[in-house]
């Protein structure tokens, strides 16, 4: 049998693969995805970034969107130590043009944007493996499907958007992790989570402990996300299994019992470990990673569908230029490079000042000198590209975030929880980031 070919196959339906197919078939380019699961399935990385509404629009799934999913205008970050939190709103972002993004039950998001990329004209099998691939003048997949049937699929490129698992990254070995950011997660969906009427009830709100931090996601109405990162090390110490772990912890957080008063677990407790790493290739002669696939650092600040579905897009874009005019792919494949480093280099120098405690204490004490505050607000809505004005006053916060640790230019905080007996109330802001 003559195999099938096509200009490009994807290995992965989530968001960076789906956003590829999508635009790659709007091109009128012959693209097929390989999805080994069933959608929809379950997912973590549920608060998306303002800075992804344009590849939305782009997409043309803004409305599917809008229909389905929690608006959230900004987020929400406080200490153990104090009811006190400070709020911050994508409006008030350095140059902000866009005010809002999504919260999404991520099960029901990637289904979202893999039916439109099926839609709009991608080849979607779902329940379908790749149990090989052979490069030469193009590339052959051995795909397997969930009845046991073999077929052998050609394309002229291969997109690697597998997730954390990445197809060619084990293929080849690339993975390198991030060592100082050995951490391990727990969460789980709860509904009766209380939260504030209005924008405030959309925010994301991040709690910072000692060695560890907080997230709760409003999901709907009725369904919140609640989850915890730490270092592996001090799980594995604890000798608890994961579910007891987690709710002794939340049990721990006043701040966070107070609006789970009549709160009900309602999935399993799931967990991730290793999570922090980069690919040290992210390109080949006939294949691109893009995603997850290509690296991932951390749950904080949202940065995971962001990254996913700009490196979708960016990987898009190079393959349709890059199957029209063949002799520019290598120069193409290297701007992608650079500028995927680029994005994650600028987060994780986010993520790795966020664990140290200065960050917190810094973050909580906003000061309207030299617009710090707005630019680092543009950084949280994913303006990774954002152009000096904002870049060197982020060199400013991190050199003040270095300062704290020696000088106290803001109020030292402890990190640790309030006595649990204590009545705590609401956290109200101790001024807005603007």
């Amino acid at each position: 049998m003559t195999p099938e070919t096509y200009d490009v196959a994807i290995i992965g339906g989530g968001p960076a693969g789906s956003t590829a197919a999508t635009l790659l078939a709007k091109a009128r380019r012959r693209v097929v995805v390989l999805e080994r699961e069933k959608f929809p399935r379950f997912h973590i990385g549920e608060s998306l970034l303002p800075a992804s509404m344009r590849t939305f629009t782009r997409l043309g799934v803004q409305e599917k969107l809008r229909a389905n999913f929690l608006e959230k205008f900004g987020g929400e970050m406080s200490s153990s130590c104090s009811t006190e939190g400070v709020r911050f709103y994508f409006k008030d972002g350095f140059g902000s043009q866009i005010d809002r993004s999504y919260q999404v039950t991520r099960a029901d998001f990637d289904k979202v944007l893999l039916d439109h990329a099926a839609e709009n004209g991608a080849e979607v099998y779902e329940e379908t493996a790749v149990q090989s691939a052979d490069f030469g003048n193009d590339v052959a997949l051995n795909v397997v499907s969930k009845n046991g049937n073999a077929r052998e699929i050609r394309a002229r490129y291969l997109v690697d958007a597998s997730g954390r698992h990445s197809f060619i990254g084990t293929m080849f070995k690339l993975r390198k992790n991030y060592e100082e950011l050995h951490k391990f997660s727990l969460f789980a969906h709860y509904t009766g989570v209380e939260h504030p009427p209005g924008r405030d009830g959309t925010l994301t709100r991040m709690i910072r402990g000692v060695d560890r931090w907080f997230w709760i996601i409003p999901l709907t109405s009725e369904r919140t996300s609640i989850g915890i990162v730490l270092d592996t090390a001090n799980f594995r110490d604890a000798k608890q299994n994961p579910e007891k772990f987690f709710e002794e912890a939340i049990a721990e957080q006043p701040n966070i019992m107070q609006w789970m008063r009549n709160a009900q677990r309602v999935s399993q407790v799931y967990s991730a470990t290793d999570f922090s790493y980069r690919n040290s290739q992210l390109t080949g002669d006939r294949w691109m990673l893009t995603g997850d696939a290509a690296g991932f650092i951390d749950p904080v600040f949202s940065s995971g569908v962001f990254l996913a579905m700009m490196s979708g897009e960016m990987c898009a874009d190079v393959l349709d230029e890059a199957l029209t005019n063949p002799k520019r792919k290598h120069r193409l494949f290297a701007r992608y490079t650079r500028q995927f480093n680029y994005a994650m280099d600028v987060y994780v120098r986010f993520v790795k000042a966020w664990y140290k405690k200065e960050f917190i204490e810094v973050f909580l004490y906003p000061q309207d000198v030299l617009q710090i505050p707005p630019a680092v607000n543009a950084m949280l809505g994913g303006n990774v590209f954002s152009g000096l004005a904002v870049r060197w006053r982020m060199w400013v916060f991190y050199f003040i975030v270095f300062l704290q640790k020696f000088f106290p230019l803001c109020p030292r905080r402890t990190l640790v929880p309030k006595d649990a007996n204590e009545t705590v109330t609401a956290p109200e802001p101790a001024g807005a980031v603007s």
